[in-house]
């Protein structure tokens, strides 16, 4: 894991998703970038500070705004719990769910950290709908978060799958993410009315999905509920579970188990952080 990308807007939820990307940058010997968006209407014209056919005093007003986010952010950097020598600030001007994504790809960013708003969307940054945009379109691993975590108590990581779209890629960085942490893996598939399976059925399709990776130091359960994103978030209060992983597909939202809008749904009401990354389409 060598670059975590922290998006921050000075609110209280981006507070709690750099010191939490601060701790696992710790951990896994990473560089962080904290990266602020400066929203405006005309940002298609122009790059950051590189403007195009922009007002003089739009421009300075915009070189302003650059300047004083500068200095704030050198400032959070300077109090963060983190080696100041590796963290990087980077101001971009434009949309940003689309800086965003693009950053990750430039930066070749290896963990998207996001502070939350829970149930009412994430925040400045992320507003309504964009949740679960983030979550389908980015090309790494995401950890949501809206409370402030410490990263030592997490011991009991839930895995939620239907088990037939798994890929090696992804488990690959499920077991990356579980040795990190030094957790269990609770593993469980959620049955509804609408997708019922026996538990002799599931019981066996998790076992030789352990069995397959190799998986150790791990449990496997069968939690009944109406839907799937609720049962989810029950699972992980009932056995209390310090985090949630889940795997995403870009066009598809949530796997084929977890479709539509479950991504956002999980994201914004779980009260433990959310990892997700993609699955193969």
């Amino acid at each position: 894991m060598k670059k975590i990308l922290v998006p921050y807007d000075f609110s209280k939820v981006s507070e709690h998703a750099l010191d939490f990307a601060c701790q696992i940058a710790d951990k896994a010997d990473s560089d962080i970038m904290l990266l602020n968006v400066i929203e405006h209407p005309t940002a298609d014209s122009f790059k950051t500070l590189g403007m195009q056919n922009v007002d003089p005093m739009e421009q300075l007003y915009i070189k302003k705004m650059y300047e004083t986010v500068q200095a704030k952010l050198a400032d959070v950097v300077s109090k963060a719990k983190y080696s100041d020598e590796r963290i990087v600030t980077k101001i971009q001007l434009g949309n940003p769910f689309n800086t965003i994504i693009d950053q990750i790809t430039e930066e070749k960013v290896s963990l998207l950290v996001v502070g939350t708003e829970g149930a009412e969307g994430l925040n400045e940054f992320f507003a309504g709908s964009n949740a679960e945009k983030i979550v389908r379109k980015a090309s790494c691993p995401v950890i949501t978060t809206q409370n402030k975590c410490d990263l030592e108590p997490i011991e009991k990581i839930v895995f939620a799958s239907d088990f037939q779209h798994t890929d090696d890629y992804f488990v690959g960085q499920l077991l990356d993410l579980q040795r990190k942490f030094e957790a269990q893996l609770n593993i469980v598939k959620i049955n509804t009315p609408a997708s019922f399976t026996s538990t002799r059925h599931d019981t066996k399709q998790m076992e030789d999905f352990v069995k397959k990776y190799k998986i150790e130091n791990y449990t496997i359960d069968i939690y009944n509920y109406k839907n799937e994103e609720d049962g989810i978030i029950l699972y992980a209060e009932d056995i209390k579970a310090d985090m949630i992983a889940l795997g995403t597909h870009q066009r598809k939202g949530v796997g084929h188990f977890l479709a539509g809008s479950i991504a956002e749904d999980v994201v914004n009401h779980a009260q433990v952080p959310v990892w997700t990354a993609h699955l193969k389409d």
